[in-house]
């Protein structure tokens, strides 16, 4: 099983392209299914979840070209409408076939996605959305088994679906199997995030009528057909994140090529409260730090406040800023298993129900660790960047995920990341 191997302590200088985004390419791929025509995307990185969305989609059927970054996908001859437990296990964000799937062909067995690290992510909201809009669906075995066969020309009837937490899978979901659903559908409580508004905007060049993306009311107005279109994926704000992050704390100065600052609004003014300065350009954002912080308190929430999948990264610069700082993480209950990955490596951290308080030291120590999910791996990479000596860690087929190329973008600038 592959490892990274950092020697810290040196500054990271230079240019970094950030990829398209992973959030934005997996709904953006299974809606694809919905087009009669074929979909064309531009800036989908080579990524383990979408070689998993990739792959899963050619089973059912989907024609796909794979070319760099660019992608050809054409769904004219769909033969399955079936997502195994096989495919699913590996990726909860599968789930994102059922409503393109059910509102197409009228028919999905999509299996119930497992466990995931960071704790619990329902699926009953995805459910009660399409049960709103007149499916019949039983789950049995471990599938969700869904029909509209008895429905009105077989097709889903627009409603007025309010969601009791927000949801980015959940709103993706449903706003596609509304697009083309007979009637109005209405969705409340919807998610904001930049993701959603990626989809959305792809789906009205695929002829789809939709409004109110970006806010928390969507109202999607269903038509009889979509078609293919050309999309280039929207910038991966996390990825811009962490590289910022890595600069702050590493100090020097990393100008982000592909990275728009409107989508980071949160994390570029705790960055600035942490004593980096932080420049944002047209399709570009400098990072320039001296590497000595401050402590800077963090709490999670849905978009547009600050990103739960932000929250490692920052819980690593806070252990080498001065000061003590408060981490509150309201989005999942599990999602602070780095904390002990860190004080192994001497972080002064401790945990109080769904908050950690970080005191800064002045140095860590580089050491083994064991990267327990995607965001950890993040904030344990940049851990290991400051820390004196060399750092190991494990079981980084997490980082491949969600991070392209990341030892090649982070030896690029300066740093010192062997995999082994």
């Amino acid at each position: 099983m592959d490892k990274l191997i950092i020697q810290g302590g040196n500054r990271l200088n230079g240019e970094v392209t950030i990829s398209g985004a992973k959030n934005a390419a997996l709904p953006i791929l299974c809606a694809s299914l919905l087009a009669e025509t074929p979909l064309k995307l531009s800036g989908v990185a080579a990524l383990k979840d979408i070689d998993t969305t990739i792959k899963l989609l050619g089973i059912m059927g989907v024609k796909i070209a794979r070319n760099g970054s660019e992608v050809s996908l054409d769904a004219s001859e769909v033969a399955s409408f079936e997502a195994t437990y096989e495919m699913v296990k590996t990726m909860r964000a599968s789930i994102l076939v059922l409503g393109p799937l059910l509102a197409r062909f009228g028919t999905a067995r999509v299996s119930l996605p497992g466990g995931c690290a960071i704790g619990s992510r329902p699926v009953d909201l995805h459910i009660k959305g399409l049960q709103a809009m007149g499916a019949a669906i039983h789950i049995t075995h471990g599938y969700i088994q869904a029909s509209t066969l008895h429905l009105p020309n077989r097709r889903l009837q627009g409603a007025r679906y309010y969601m009791d937490l927000v949801t980015v899978t959940g709103t993706e979901n449903l706003m596609m199997a509304a697009a083309l659903a007979e009637g109005t559908t209405v969705l409340e409580n919807a998610a904001k995030e930049p993701e959603v508004v990626d989809l959305a905007e792809m789906l009205i060049k695929m002829g789809a009528n939709i409004s109110g993306a970006g806010t928390d009311v969507i109202t999607i107005v269903g038509v009889d057909k979509l078609n293919g279109t050309t999309h280039n994926i929207v910038c991966d704000r996390i990825e811009a994140g962490t590289y910022m992050v890595a600069v702050a704390m590493t100090g020097g100065e990393v100008k982000l090529l592909n990275a728009r600052a409107d989508l980071l609004d949160a994390v570029i003014e705790k960055l600035r409260e942490a004593g980096a300065t932080v420049t944002s350009h047209q399709n570009s954002i400098t990072v320039k730090s001296d590497g000595k912080l401050k402590a800077v308190n963090i709490r999670t929430a849905p978009h547009p406040a600050f990103p739960t999948d932000m929250q490692a990264q920052f819980m690593a610069l806070n252990t080498v800023a001065e000061g003590v700082a408060k981490v509150t993480e309201t989005i999942f209950e599990n999602r602070f298993m780095h904390v002990q990955e860190m004080q192994r490596m001497g972080a002064d951290i401790s945990i109080d129900g769904n908050t950690a308080l970080v005191k800064g030291i002045e140095f860590l120590d580089g050491a083994t660790v064991m990267a327990t999910d995607l965001r950890a791996s993040a904030s344990l990479v940049l851990a290991g960047l400051v820390a004196r000596g060399e750092t190991v860690i494990e079981r980084i087929y997490h980082l491949d995920r969600g991070y392209e190329h990341l030892e090649s973008k982070l030896n690029a600038l300066g740093a010192n990341v062997r995999r082994v």
